[in-house]
């Protein structure tokens, strides 16, 4: 796996994926020590998906987060470009299918809203993912991502920085199936855009009304935003 930047390779982040699959969810809930659900429960509650609704779950992984978002009756599609990743989440009771977010298989005007939980950050082309995922949302529908971020008070993003990266890196290491792959994930949460940076760059992509909610004192954050309606001149 070669250093995480912003232009990465997907049929290297892919691969990489497809190696950490079996152990993903356990590691992850180790390395954030437990937090990850927290973190889910609350980007459930602002998707606040439906009965009747179709939801995207795009960098869904093994399903964990689809699962969870379906909770409420809608119909919640778990979307992931690694093979590994679905298959190590096929016990789950939710659809999957293989896609690339730069390129999805679904039809214009598919889904009522869609969401992303710690995936964006891997996508090769962030803004041109985001305008195809903005194809495939009904206008009107809403895109809600939750994603590692910058914490807001400087004393906690040193200490975050300088010191929780490294021992979420060794937890991960130490509890995954593929240890240096968490050298990978940590640099690429270190090198992730800021709550304001994200949010531009959403609104760049055509998403209108883009705000974001804070969690763990920004180290990570929820961003919402809405597709224009045909009618509302956007």
């Amino acid at each position: 796996m070669s250093r995480a930047s912003l232009d990465k390779d997907p049929h290297e982040v892919a691969a990489m994926f497809d190696g950490v699959s079996a152990g993903y969810d356990r590691a992850n809930s180790v390395m954030t020590f437990g937090f990850d659900r927290r973190w889910r429960t609350m980007t459930s509650r602002v998707l606040d998906a439906r009965r009747g609704e179709k939801v995207l779950d795009l960098a869904a992984g093994t399903g964990v987060s689809t699962a969870e978002y379906a909770r409420g009756g809608a119909w919640c599609l778990a979307a992931d470009f690694s093979l590994g990743m679905l298959r190590s989440g096929k016990h789950r009771d939710v659809p999957m299918v293989a896609a690339d977010a730069l390129h999805l298989p679904f039809a214009d005007d598919s889904f009522d809203a869609a969401t992303i939980t710690f995936g964006i950050r891997n996508f090769v082309d962030t803004r041109a993912a985001l305008e195809e995922i903005a194809r495939v949302v009904k206008p009107g529908g809403r895109l809600v991502i939750c994603e590692v971020s910058t914490p807001t008070f400087p004393p906690i993003r040193f200490v975050y920085r300088r010191f929780i990266l490294r021992v979420m890196t060794l937890l991960g290491r130490f509890s995954s199936t593929n240890p240096q792959a968490y050298s990978y994930l940590a640099e690429s949460m270190a090198a992730w855009h800021d709550q304001r940076a994200l949010a531009r760059i959403i609104a760049d992509a055509g998403w209108t009304k883009v705000e974001w909610l804070n969690l763990t004192f920004g180290v990570v954050a929820i961003h919402r935003a809405t597709k224009p309606s045909v009618n509302s001149g956007a």
